[in-house]
């Protein structure tokens, strides 16, 4: 997807820079911001792609940004990588929960940037030629249905509001029961090969995931010292 559009909310003009430096030999089409606000005055005006957001900014700040562009339905299946100085496990679950695809800890690297970016649109890009497809595909186990070509996560009746990353995660899990995934299998499955993260990262995403799920969450089984499980019921 080089003609992918990438909005940046960012307050720090020299980190607007060195990404706009970075994303030049990618083909992307940048849109800056340096607010909250303007970032979804932008968004609503001219839509993106992606989302890199900051999560400390001046007035709203990045997690009320978050929530605010995924209460738009319209909104919703765009990635938001939440760029943050904060790396500790509450404030990176808080973000996940409310909607982000994925996370950089600040200082970051911009080839890895670049690398969770070519990901997630990667993600959208393969999502949208199965819905393509001839066929509706529905996983299902116990109370939990997951239809990929409408990309709708169900639990007892219940909608889940799951982003691109946990969707594609949960369906992994379910459409591979009973069968122990390290991390690195995990990272491969849903990423690519090569994709820039830590095993911690996959904790994280995967807490993240069973809180959304509730009830649903105890399917995804911790194997210690090797990785995780799902187990229908």
């Amino acid at each position: 997807m080089n003609k992918a559009v990438i909005l940046i909310i960012e307050d720090d003009p020299e980190i607007q820079e060195m990404l706009a430096l970075a994303f030049s030999g990618e083909g992307w089409k940048l849109r800056q911001a340096s607010t909250g606000e303007e970032g979804v005055e932008l968004l609503e005006a001219q839509g993106a792609d992606c989302i890199v957001l900051d999560i400390m900014l001046p007035g709203m700040d990045g997690l009320r940004t978050l929530k605010k562009i995924k209460a738009e339905i319209r909104f919703r299946s765009i990635p938001v990588i939440l760029a943050t100085a904060k790396g500790e496990d509450p404030d990176i679950v808080s973000g996940l929960e409310l909607g982000a695809d994925d996370y950089v800890v600040k200082p970051y690297s911009p080839r890895v940037l670049t690398a969770r970016i070519r990901a997630a649109l990667r993600r959208i890009e393969d999502a949208r030629t199965a819905g393509e497809g001839a066929g509706r595909e529905l996983w299902q186990a116990g109370g939990l249905t997951l239809d990929t070509l409408r990309h709708e996560a169900v639990w007892e009746g219940k909608p889940l509001d799951l982003s691109a990353t946990e969707f594609a995660l949960l369906l992994h899990f379910i459409s591979h029961p009973d069968i122990v995934f390290s991390r690195n299998r995990i990272i491969a499955a849903v990423h690519g090969p090569d994709y820039p993260v830590t095993d911690r990262s996959v904790d994280v995403q995967i807490l993240a995931l069973r809180k959304k799920l509730k009830q649903a969450g105890k399917m995804i089984e911790t194997i210690r010292g090797v990785g995780y499980r799902f187990k229908g019921e």
